[in-house]
């Protein structure tokens, strides 16, 4: 299963407070441990939101906000993604993880949708086109 691991924003990460040395060392250290242990596809952290904008969909219009946004509560520091057996596996990897923020901080992991799970909606042509996106994908690597 694929899953998307997401470290919570915090008041420091949203001040755009950067990681120390010792941190950047101790998350490079687990990062390549989920590299060797073959369960990471991808990661990165994410500038703070005042560096972001934000789309809003209402029927045909699009408003755009730019940051900083209000709810730190809510907002995404940064990310990886895995594939891991269950999520209790996910949940193993995440209690092994340094804390990513100088303060108390959140990681939330998600299930993330396969073509299974769409049932009949996803149609052989519509499997099709995520194939070729997925190999073209690959391709650029």
């Amino acid at each position: 299963m694929r899953v998307m691991v997401m470290v919570k924003a915090t008041k420091g990460s949203e001040e755009g407070q950067m990681p120390t040395t010792e941190l950047l060392e101790a998350m490079g250290k687990y990062n390549e441990e989920l590299v060797n242990a073959g369960i990471m596809e991808a990661g990165e952290g994410l500038k703070p939101t005042k560096d972001a904008v934000r789309v809003r969909f209402s029927g045909k219009n699009r408003t755009v906000t730019d940051g900083p946004f209000a709810e730190t509560k809510e907002l995404v520091a940064g990310y990886w993604i895995w594939n891991v057996k269950s999520m209790d596996e996910a949940i193993e990897w995440v209690k092994k993880c340094p804390n990513p923020m100088y303060e108390d901080s959140d990681i939330d992991i998600r299930p993330i949708f396969g073509a299974e799970d769409f049932g009949e909606e996803f149609t052989p042509e519509l499997r099709e086109q995520e194939e070729r996106m997925k190999e073209k994908l690959a391709g650029k690597k």
